[in-house]
């Protein structure tokens, strides 16, 4: 039997996966970069540094029985499918894959981080359709795609709208290490939120004009929630809620544009269990969503594993 070796080296994770011929997971191990106390993010110089030295300590955590089954090898290259899209921290990823390749004699197979998110999706949520609308929701990405499956390994994404300065992300973080959250903040601003009053996620508006979403400003507004002294689990459950009506409102516009209504949401913010329910709520009769399992939702090589093992057989 062979196996494929997905690397990912997003912002802020270092990634490893092996699936197998039927797709199925075989291990994974990740490592989130270290951001000290109170920033807000790293530059791409250390976090290309992290990179290098978090690769060869989890390669070595590789079963030793997979090497000599190791047919292939896939690695994110960019952060997007497009022209011009380009992260230092990705030759981290490309440097070992390449050099692996070379040592095993296998394949390398080229993808990006975004392509990658979307694989984990499809395969972790089942979904089968062909054409479909896709969220994706990260520190680094809000964007609302559609999606066609093409030959194995290759998913056509063409960008319908999304945000016009912060990121979900971004704003999460933002305000969650304002209120004295680690980063980055999600998983800790959910858990805050939980305390919150009723009524608490509507204290913050949200700004959606067609396909265009902006979160800078109501980023500055919680910020005043803050500096009012309202209190922390408020505040992050107002983030929740302002996320959750502007990605609403993003898909019911891509929904009577394209007439798709198959959705699938990715990405780190997309872990977030209150948004989950709270969108399947809202669009219940609108659109069917389609949600990786949480840890295939976050920064992860398991859909570039995919997307080696589709295109390599």
């Amino acid at each position: 039997m062979g196996y494929y070796l997905g690397i990912d080296t997003s912002a802020y994770t270092t990634s490893l996966a092996l699936v197998n011929e039927q797709e199925e997971l075989q291990w994974e191990a990740r490592k989130i970069l270290a951001v000290p106390s109170g920033e807000r993010g790293l530059a791409q110089s250390e976090a290309l540094f992290q990179h290098v030295q978090n690769l060869p300590c989890l390669t070595a955590e590789i079963p030793a029985d997979l090497w000599r089954d190791i047919a292939g090898i896939g690695v994110s290259t960019a952060p997007r499918p497009v022209k011009g899209s380009y992260m230092p921290v990705f030759t981290a990823g490309y440097g070992v894959a390449s050099s692996l390749a070379s040592a095993l004699n296998v394949p390398l197979y080229r993808t990006s981080h975004q392509e990658g998110h979307l694989a984990a999706g499809i395969s972790s949520g089942k979904l089968t359709e062909i054409q479909f609308l896709a969220i994706h929701l990260s520190g680094g990405t809000t964007e609302l795609l559609q999606v066609e499956k093409k030959e194995p390994g290759k998913i056509q994404i063409d960008l319908l709208g999304g945000t016009t300065d912060l990121h979900a992300g971004q704003f999460v973080d933002r305000v969650g290490v304002r209120l004295g959250l680690g980063f980055p903040a999600g998983k800790e601003l959910e858990r805050l939120a939980q305390n919150a009053d009723p009524g608490a996620a509507s204290l913050l508006p949200s700004s959606v004009k067609g396909f265009e979403v902006s979160f800078s400003g109501v980023e500055s507004a919680a910020q005043r929630l803050i500096d009012q002294h309202v209190p922390a689990a408020q505040v992050a459950r107002a983030v929740e809620g302002c996320v959750v009506r502007t990605i609403a409102k993003l898909l019911q516009t891509g929904i009577e544009k394209t007439g798709l209504k198959h959705c699938l949401i990715v990405g780190g913010v997309a872990s977030n269990q209150y948004l989950r329910s709270e969108l399947n709520h809202r669009l219940n009769h609108k659109a069917q969503l389609y949600w990786a399992e949480p840890e295939w939702s976050r920064d992860q090589a398991i859909g570039v594993a995919l997307l080696t093992s589709q295109g390599l057989k």
